[in-house]
C-alpha cells in the first residue's frame, strides 16, 4: 500500500510540472506560439490523461483492497 502511495504521489507531481511547463512556454517544440487557447487546449489534453492515470489509480487501489481483505 505505500508503494501505491508514492506511486501516487509521483503522478501528482508530474502532472503539476507538465501543467506549469505548459503555461510558461512561450514557444513549442515546433516553433508555434503558444496563445491562451493552445495552452488551455494542451491542458484539457492533460486533463483527460489524468482523469485517465486516476481511473487506473483507483482500479488498482479497489484490487489492493479486495486482496487484503482475503488474507
Amino acid at each position: 500500500m505505500k508503494i501505491w502511495w508514492g506511486i501516487n504521489i509521483v503522478w501528482i507531481i508530474l502532472f503539476v510540472v507538465n501543467a506549469i511547463f505548459v503555461m510558461l512556454r512561450k514557444v513549442d517544440a515546433t516553433g508555434a506560439q503558444q496563445t491562451m487557447q493552445v495552452r488551455l487546449f494542451t491542458l484539457g489534453i492533460l486533463g483527460i490523461f489524468f482523469i485517465f492515470i486516476v481511473l487506473c489509480q483507483l482500479l488498482a487501489l479497489y484490487f489492493i483492497k479486495r486482496s487484503q481483505r482475503k488474507k
